[in-house]
């Protein structure tokens, strides 16, 4: 039973050989914590935890870091316009990045490490670079010299001499305008820590190498994140960790963009729907299967209609969950996956011909209820239950059996009648008909709800 991925780097589908067997290390650049996030920011971490459950399912220990860079230029930039310390924007944040990822489902990582915890890490790596020619200090900056690394270039497939100047970064002292900082000068207003080299903060490349090693040690088995991460991060990423000396990932899994209007969903082009508005209008483990069920190197465009599909399609599964639990009473997850759904999760992840298999399943267990054949609607409820597990959609299963699932959709009818009989009392209360108000909020306090008369009105609570 092999698991295959596609190897960005070799750009082909490869067999996953671990580097210690029955043991998977992942590595998924997390957040860049500048702004809350967008459905765009949490597919990543849909997609990799997906990829997590399948190794967990197929036996493996997971090791999974998820780090988190809490300074970086934009970070900094927005905390001078907001007018607030830059640790206070990114905290913020990063408790906004958690809350989507609990939200939606996702196992906590391993470690979670932020960058601004792993300085001396960084100038560690800084001082083998240097010491090995591979970078050179400058101004109180440190460079990374490009042309130093033949490898340079060939996770994203480009040629040095046709890479373009990075625009705006106004860092002096380069040796080749294509060289990237490791190390940024201090400049006034800005964090600095103490270096052999002068004050200043982390280069973005730099931190993940950091991290990576510290967590993972000199080699690892996956190194993932998005799309638009493969240059320069990613390949920055390589230079310096390959010619500090470390092996550094064996495998690059990427996943596709949720766009809108065919552009990169993002912050900058204003065209970002946020997580935490999502979960308002949508119920979160609709938005996983939204997120989580095209595969994963596919691109997914943003629209109304095609959350309202998702919707439609999740509930046709648990429809049926429901059904046969009404019918045949507590039903356990298989302990095993039909062999059509790990065959198609083993081909890289291919959760639309695994979901496809999730669908052929409830069509024979709806034709079972309606035979009333109990036997058949426990097993194939159960198979269901099991391929849903995988997914992170077992709606029976931790976190939807609580707050996300059909709790939160109950609440939301149980909030709409209340606040009907509350808009009776009060229109009962405006033409001072006191006995009429007075008895329905004695009804609602006996049904064991709390009525709180506010400045903006009546608010209830369970008593």
């Amino acid at each position: 039973m092999t698991i295959r991925l596609y190897d960005t780097s070799a750009r082909q589908i490869r067999d996953f050989v671990p580097l210690t067997p029955g043991c998977v290390s992942i590595y998924l650049c997390g957040a860049t914590v500048q702004a809350a996030p967008h459905i765009g920011h949490v597919r990543s971490g849909v997609n990799f935890d997906i990829m997590r459950r399948w190794f967990a399912y197929r036996g493996y220990r997971v090791v999974f870091i998820r780090n988190v860079t809490d300074i970086e230029d934009k970070i900094l930039a927005k905390s001078a316009d907001q007018g607030r310390p830059w640790w206070s924007l990114s905290y913020e944040n990063e408790r906004a990045f958690d809350d989507a990822y609990a939200a939606l489902g996702c196992l906590p990582p391993t470690y979670q490490p932020r960058a601004t915890g792993h300085v001396p890490e960084m100038i560690a790596l800084m001082r083998t670079l240097i010491d090995r020619g591979h970078a050179y200090p400058a101004g109180g900056s440190v460079y990374f010299d490009v042309r130093s690394f033949p490898g340079y270039l060939q996770l994203s497939n480009q040629e040095l001499d046709q890479l373009l100047q990075p625009g705006g970064e106004g860092e002096a002292g380069k040796r080749d305008p294509r060289d990237f900082a490791l190390w940024k000068a201090a400049k006034p207003g800005e964090p600095t820590w103490e270096t052999p080299w002068g004050p200043g903060r982390p280069g973005w490349h730099l931190e993940c190498s950091a991290m990576a090693h510290t967590y993972l040690g000199e080699a690892f088995d996956i190194h993932g994140g998005g799309i638009d991460l493969i240059f320069p991060h990613h390949e920055n990423e390589i230079a310096q960790s390959k010619a500090a000396g470390d092996t550094f990932a064996r495998y690059w899994t990427h996943n596709a963009w949720v766009t809108m209007s065919g552009e990169k969903m993002s912050k900058s082009l204003g065209n970002s729907v946020l997580v935490g508005e999502m979960v308002k209008r949508w119920r979160p483990i609709v938005l996983r299967y939204y997120l989580g069920t095209p595969h994963y190197r596919s691109m997914i465009e943003y629209s109304e209609a095609a959350l309202a599909e998702a919707d439609a399609g999740f509930a046709r599964v648990e429809g049926f969950i429901d059904r046969a639990v009404e019918q045949v009473g507590d039903i356990a997850p298989a302990a095993a996956v039909p062999a059509d759904f790990a065959a198609a999760m083993d081909d890289d992840l291919g959760v639309p011909q695994a979901l496809a298999a999730v669908h052929t399943t409830v069509r024979q267990g709806n034709a079972a209820l309606a035979e009333g054949d109990k036997e058949s609607v426990a097993s194939l409820a159960g198979q269901v239950r099991a391929m849903l597990g995988v997914l992170g959609l077992d709606p029976l299963a931790a976190p939807w059996t609580g707050a996300g699932g059909r709790g939160d959709q109950l609440a939301g009818v149980v909030d709409t009648l209340v606040g009907l009989v509350l808009s009776q009392r009060q229109a009962a209360r405006e033409r001072k008909d006191y006995a009429t108000a007075d008895a329905i909020r004695d009804e609602l306090t006996s049904a064991g709800l709390v009525i709180e008369d506010t400045p903006d009105g009546p608010r209830w609570d369970l008593s």
